[in-house]
């Protein structure tokens, strides 16, 4: 692309103002864009795609920068990662800028130390390495700088896979079966998605292939009692309301009252009618508790550090810290304790992160099943197996960007 100084400053703008990483990078963006309403499009895809592509990168680009500026940043990234050409950017920058850049254009990656490569925390990095050698901390940093493809989940209450399948070949959006999961779709490209004709009519939703598989591997049936515990915008819940082919009772439960808000037109567009969304103000809510040991099957997509959606949450790095997981792995404990309660004897529980520590997956499910004899753990290959799912990443469900194309996923599946 042709870079012009109004689409120059408004990037350097937009990064100065996602910096401080207060809140999302996704929706300081957005409130950036609100603010300037005079971007086109254009200007709001590069805009976009510069400030992410930043802070996929912002470790190296850092130890390359003397002067650490918004403005130094976006024109390293842009001369770095986006292969810009110094002549087209010298009408756009000062001579001292132009030959700073000169040199960072000369850096390998490859001669840095491991965080840096990885573009990773020195904390995370030394988390890491208590269970997996460099080689796979920088395999895995290297994936998860690659933005994610973009994933939907047809509503198979309304739609089947291959019918959308055809629809989307014949308006010539390159789609795909999603390897793994049998409802999935992975599209190459980027189109506005929530526009189109599929979308509105509630055929087909966003979703990441890793967070379908939780689905089935909870596998509720029709006309169970069924519970998804951190239901958040409730792409899960409604996972599960098709598996059950709407019948049964379905209890979508979250604190938030936003988030649960914004379930509310996707449950309108699904064709559902089992779905009961609920408002809770914490895991020993009184709604919960009058549920105890009634419960089919429960799905805990427990609240955690979210590192394994780096590839989409790139500013993750700089909003968690060792203190934060400390104050989580607490939560995830009482949560899944509490959950527990729920299920009847023969139920079963999925608990799930979008996590790649071993201390807020393994060992939170260790210590629950040392404190509660009662239950124990299923294999989840086994169960994928079952549904005829060719996945086997052994006991638990261990999901991977760089093997597997979706986020980073963990569950573990508990009978009672």
């Amino acid at each position: 692309m042709h870079l012009t100084h109004p689409q120059l400053d408004a990037a350097v703008a937009a990064m100065r103002t996602v910096l401080p990483l207060a809140y999302p990078a996704d929706a300081i963006l957005r409130r950036f864009f609100h603010d300037t309403p005079m971007l086109g499009v254009q200007d709001r895809a590069f805009i976009a795609e510069t400030v992410f592509g930043i802070l996929r990168h912002r470790f190296f680009l850092e130890s390359l920068i003397k002067l650490l500026t918004p403005r130094a940043l976006v024109l390293a990234y842009l001369v770095k990662f986006q292969g810009m050409n110094l002549r087209e950017l010298t009408p756009l920058i000062s001579e001292t800028e132009a030959k700073w850049l000169t040199e960072i254009k000369a850096v390998k990656p490859d001669t840095q130390p491991l965080a840096i490569r990885a573009e990773f925390p020195d904390w995370l990095v030394e988390k890491l390495q208590l269970s997996i050698p460099d080689n796979d901390i920088l395999e895995l940093g290297l994936s998860l700088q690659q933005p994610a493809p973009l994933d939907l989940r047809v509503n198979t209450i309304l739609a089947k896979r291959n019918e959308i399948l055809e629809i989307f070949q014949q308006e010539g959006i390159a789609a795909q079966a999603t390897p793994y999961s049998p409802c999935g779709i992975r599209l190459s490209g980027k189109p506005a998605i929530n526009r189109h004709a599929l979308f509105l009519s509630g055929k087909i939703e966003v979703q990441d292939e890793g967070s379908q598989l939780l689905g089935y591997l909870l596998a509720p049936k029709r006309g169970e009692m069924v519970v998804d515990f951190c239901a958040g915008a409730g792409g899960k819940s409604l996972l599960l309301g098709a598996l059950m082919n709407s019948k049964g009772r379905l209890y979508a439960f979250d604190v938030s009252e936003k988030r649960l808000n914004n379930l509310k037109p996707r449950f309108k567009r699904s064709g559902l009618s089992n779905l009961h969304a609920q408002l809770i103000a914490n895991e020993n809510d009184n709604k919960v508790k009058r549920l105890s040991g009634k419960i089919d099957r429960v799905l805990v997509d427990a609240p955690c550090s979210g590192l394994g959606t780096l590839r989409r949450n790139p500013d993750l790095k700089w909003r968690q810290s060792p203190q934060s997981i400390e104050e989580l792995k607490i939560k995830q404990a009482a949560i899944l304790s509490a959950a527990a309660g729920l299920l009847k004897p023969g139920g079963r529980l999925v608990y799930a992160t979008c996590s790649l520590l071993p201390e807020e997956n393994q060992a939170i499910v260790s210590s629950f099943l040392a404190a509660h004899p009662q239950f124990s753990l299923l294999n989840c290959s086994d169960l994928l197996a079952q549904q005829k799912i060719p996945l086997n990443t052994g006991e638990f469900l261990q999901l991977s960007p760089r093997l597997h194309q979706t986020d980073g996923f963990f569950a573990a599946v508990l009978a009672k």
